[in-house]
This record gives structure tokens, C-alpha cells and sequence, in this order.
């Protein structure tokens, strides 16, 4: 095996490893909420779209076979069944908006930022989606506004908080590793 593809794999592993951390890590608020989603866009904004992607899919993965690298450390099917489980499967699409729009646009400040934003979006709308289809088979009908309410409204400033932090512990980050 090339040079370059053992320290690729060292450090998807590694930035599979740091999301875990960061779901751990659980910040009290009115709101609890944890530093998951800055691990997504960090390690996307470190790695790239394709290593970013890949670093996802191995978090997802480990945490399907049971090791407990989700929030509260869950882990296993369960956990990707649940009601939460959207937001899981929607890092991974995320990730995947995050390298399509890096390989249109590039890996710009800019582009980084925009693809944030859009990708929290969109695991905003799986998992929304996801939570509405579980929690109405599993408990009893939902609306859209009262799930927005619960898993959406109460988390938009802190997610936007962490875009920023992703932004610049990435680029900091890159600049060591790579340059």
C-alpha cells in the first residue's frame, strides 16, 4: 500500500474518531445540544469532500455495529432506526453536498460556509422527515410546525455557531496538516 493512502486512512479514521468525541460532548442549554454536527463540517472542511465523506460513512458504520460513538453513547441499529436517526443518515448527505459542491466550486472560504449552511439544511430535512415518519408510526401523529419546534427551531443558533467553529478549526487545521 502507497504512503499516501495509509496516512488517508489514518486520518479518515482519525476524523471518524473526532465526530464521536464531539457527539459526546453534550453542552447544557435550554436546550441540551451536542458538538455532532461541528464534527461533520470539520472533518469535511479538513479532509475534503471525498476523505470527509468516507470519515462520515466510517462513523455511521461504527456506530451501526454497535460501538457507542453517537450522542449519549449510543450506537448500534437502534440508534439509526429511532426517531434521531434521520439526523444520522443526514450527515452523510451533508458530507455528499459538501464534495459535490466542492468539486463544482471548489474549496474556497466561500464555498465551505455555503456548503455548511446547505448541507445542515438537508440533514435538517431528512432528519425531520425521518423523526416525523418514526414518531407517528411508533407513538402517534405529528405535525410538521410541532417536530420543527422539538428537533429544528431550538438548535438553528447553535448549529450556526458551530459552522463558524467548523470554519475556522478547518482551515487551521488543513493548513497544518497539509501544507
Amino acid at each position: 500500500m502507497g504512503r499516501n493512502k495509509t496516512k488517508d486512512m489514518v486520518y479518515v479514521s482519525i476524523c471518524s474518531v473526532l465526530m464521536a468525541v464531539c457527539s459526546w460532548i453534550s453542552i447544557p442549554a435550554a436546550v441540551p445540544f451536542t458538538l455532532q454536527t461541528m464534527g461533520v463540517f470539520t472533518v469535511v472542511g479538513i479532509l475534503g469532500g471525498e476523505k470527509g465523506t468516507l470519515s462520515v460513512l466510517v462513523y455511521l458504520l461504527l456506530g451501526a455495529v454497535g460501538l457507542p460513538v453517537f450522542a449519549g453513547f449510543s450506537g448500534g441499529i437502534g440508534a439509526l432506526m429511532g426517531t434521531t436517526g434521520g439526523y444520522l443518515f443526514g450527515f452523510l448527505f451533508s458530507a455528499l453536498l459538501m464534495w459535490g459542491m466542492e468539486r463544482v466550486w471548489g474549496r474556497s472560504r466561500k464555498v465551505l460556509i455555503l456548503s455548511m449552511i446547505l448541507g445542515l439544511l438537508v440533514c435538517y430535512a431528512i432528519g425531520t422527515a425521518w423523526f416525523m415518519m418514526v414518531y407517528t408510526r411508533t407513538v402517534e401523529p405529528v405535525s410538521l410546525p410541532t417536530v420543527l419546534g422539538w428537533c429544528v427551531i431550538p438548535f438553528i443558533v447553535p448549529d450556526c455557531i458551530k459552522i463558524v467553529v467548523a470554519v475556522l478549526l478547518s482551515e487551521r487545521v488543513r493548513k497544518v496538516i497539509f501544507q
